[in-house]
């Protein structure tokens, strides 16, 4: 009920100003009396998963706490790993405003941010201020100015900076907001970015005596020989994790409602069955081999139980959290 107060209240204001809003009042109240409007106790499920183990199978998305200025309040209400990014190496303003907008009549979201975010830098210091308990995925992108073939090597310096620092690292060679980005997910530029970022990874691993798992983000814009050729891929170069999926281009579930027509990556309940479905066929291919993270559309217990059930060993909500709060970070965790 609280909640649903707070968010007629945001809802007046235009989705990128109530976002910034919610992300400063977090700040300000993390750590005071205050923080009893979202601190909740939720039930101890923990789960092994990329050789961590997670107190339970709930996580906030990447996009959310792109700059991971709120970790601690994330934590309070319950989440068993957040997310922070996605960052690149040096700090951008992203795409034009407007570039976020609600699709109220089927509880959507339609972003074109555009990896904005303040720098990798900026992300680590705030990374080690935080006394979150559970685990900090550290999602990694690269920058705009960067062409798709030097991609690579935003993705390298990124994992460097970030690597003694995140429990995992997400690669993000999905959102449909950065040019070309999409076809990194594909054929020889795939196989080039998953073995170099292993051997990296390698390196890394002796560097800092810490083996730190790296996961691939992929979109839902999938067709099911992309889908094979992608597994294979992860199953070559014994990727640890694959987080299926992005964001989606489709529009055809939300034909004729506000915001339709504007560009960028739809999220929330539309994309839930387009989702699950992806998750079902890389776990065909996968054979648990390689652990999925689940994410897309998931606002209930129901939606969360069926991206298990497709597949996914972990989940992960955004866009169902906009929409519903704190409450149902508790009512997932509880139940699944």
């Amino acid at each position: 009920m609280l909640y649903r107060i707070m968010r007629s209240f945001l809802f007046l204001l235009n989705p990128e100003k109530a976002h910034d809003v919610s992300i400063k009042q977090l700040k300000m109240t993390h750590g005071t009396i205050l923080d009893l409007f979202y601190r909740q106790k939720v039930q101890q499920r923990p789960v092994q998963v990329m050789g961590l183990t997670f107190p339970n199978s709930l996580g906030l998305a990447a996009g959310l706490d792109k700059d991971g200025e709120c970790i601690d309040a994330f934590g309070a209400m319950g989440f068993g790993h957040i997310e922070v990014g996605t960052i690149t190496p040096v700090a951008q303003p992203g795409n034009e405003s407007p570039r976020l907008f609600r699709v109220l009549e089927s509880e959507g979201i339609i972003n074109r941010m555009g990896f904005n975010n303040h720098g990798v830098d900026n992300l680590i210091d705030n990374v080690k201020q935080s006394n979150f308990k559970g685990v900090i995925g550290i999602n990694i992108g690269k920058n705009f100015s960067t062409p798709v073939e030097e991609g690579k090597n935003d993705y390298l310096l990124c994992m460097d900076k970030v690597y003694a620092h995140a429990g995992y690292i997400a690669v993000n060679i999905s959102s449909p907001n950065t040019p070309g980005l999409r076809s990194l997910q594909y054929g020889e530029a795939l196989d080039d970015l998953l073995s170099t970022l292993k051997t990296r990874q390698a390196e890394l691993h002796k560097k800092h005596d810490k083996y730190v798992p790296i996961a691939l983000k992929v979109a839902p814009d999938l067709t099911d020989e992309e889908i094979e050729s992608i597994a294979q891929s992860v199953l070559k170069y014994k990727f640890d994790g694959l987080i299926a999926t992005n964001t989606t281009l489709d529009r055809s579930m939300i034909k004729g409602m506000s915001h339709a027509s504007e560009a960028g990556g739809l999220s929330g309940r539309p994309l839930q069955s387009k989702s699950t479905l992806v998750i079902k066929k890389f776990a065909s291919h996968l054979k648990g081999e390689v652990p999925i993270i689940g994410v897309g559309g998931i606002d209930s217990v129901i939606a969360a139980k069926e991206k298990i059930d497709a597949g996914a060993s972990l989940v992960q909500i955004y866009s169902g959290f906009i929409y519903q709060g704190p409450p149902l970070v508790k009512q997932i965790v509880n139940n699944i």
